[in-house]
């Protein structure tokens, strides 16, 4: 999987979550996705909404721009069953009426999800966020059919090259024109420290869809009261961390500000495939930090991985303002707008 890939946006877990929801209570559903995007499209390729036959609907496509317009050829679609092919350029005036004067031009398939589709997402989410690994589903846009693919292997060229590239797109095949949708793991990020920072971390980070597991040896800090059991592991990270630092779609903070904890984690992450590494503590402390692991045998251009003092600089000190730097910080990462 390429190193750029861009990660699912919020919410795919919650949109997933409803989808099933709705369908169990009977209720007719319509999936648009974007298919195609050009310019400073709002959305990326693969963003998805779900229109229900009253038309509640989560997700977006466009931002807000033209979610209008898709609400109401769902409506349509609900009404004849079939799919439709929307497009929104900068020259349209739908376009301009929905307020997408921003350069882009976006491509929306929408059609009717039957419960065997929505089964065949919703288990590719589940298993993304079991093993960590990507998938790839492949969408017949004439038929409608929908084939889920959790490895290369056996795997049609075109699915073969998605997993190779991670970018999600149309090809053409002999069945016709079919949308490949790059699926991967949500981003996680592992906290070391259950300390306050980590408290407003966790909530931000699970508030734009990523996943986030803190580990602290110190029981206290990891009490009930502090943070979800579900969460939240006491143990020392040299037994609990390898579980979590293996795949390029996780990010390790470590936020304790005790020398020993921190180093034990760093000590993983460093020889690790995880996208970010960052840690708490001054420059001074830092400068102490970098002795500590040179004296533990890691190299210069490992010890440069870690982003430190950790977090955008924002000016902020207070732990809030501090959390919002380093979920910007991880964000970059994930997107591959940070410089190592």
């Amino acid at each position: 999987m390429s190193e750029t890939t861009v990660f699912p946006g919020s919410g795919t877990l919650h949109i997933n979550g409803a989808l099933g929801r709705w369908l169990a209570e009977g209720r007719a559903v319509v999936e648009a996705t974007v298919i195609a995007a050009s310019g400073a499209a709002p959305v990326p390729v693969g963003g998805r909404m779900i229109i229900a036959s009253d038309e509640e609907f989560l997700g977006s496509v466009s931002g807000g721009c033209v979610e209008a317009d898709v609400i109401a050829a769902a409506l349509d679609i609900l009404s004849d069953g079939q799919p439709r092919d929307l497009t929104f350029g900068i020259a349209d005036e739908v376009a301009w009426r929905s307020g997408l004067p921003c350069g882009s031009t976006i491509r929306v398939h929408a059609q009717v999800i039957d419960a065997a589709s929505a089964t065949l997402v919703i288990g590719a989410q589940t298993g993304l966020s079991l093993d960590r690994q990507p998938r790839v589903t492949a969408l017949n846009l004439s038929t409608g059919a929908r084939r889920l693919y959790t490895s290369p292997d056996g795997a049609p060229p075109e699915v073969t090259g998605a997993f190779a590239t991670g970018q999600s797109g149309l090809v053409s095949t002999a069945d016709g024109e079919t949308f490949v949708h790059v699926l991967t793991p949500p981003p996680r990020i592992v906290i070391i420290g259950a300390t306050h920072v980590a408290q407003l971390l966790q909530h931000m980070a699970g508030a734009i869809g990523y996943d986030v597991i803190v580990i602290d040896p110190r029981s206290a800090f990891t009490s009930a009261t502090r943070f979800d059991p579900a969460t939240a592991i006491t143990g020392w990270p040299e037994r609990e961390l390898a579980a979590f630092a293996s795949d390029p779609y996780t990010a390790i903070v470590t936020l304790t500000h005790v020398g020993h904890i921190d180093d034990e984690a760093l000590a993983i992450a460093l020889r690790s495939r995880c996208r970010y590494v960052g840690a708490l503590g001054s420059r001074r402390t830092h400068a102490k930090r970098i002795e500590r692991l040179k004296d533990a045998g890691f190299t210069d251009a490992e010890i440069a991985r870690i982003h430190a003092p950790v977090g955008l600089d924002l000016g902020g000190r207070a732990p809030g303002e501090i959390a919002v730097s380093i979920l910007a910080q991880v964000v970059a990462a994930f997107n591959g707008r940070l410089s190592s």
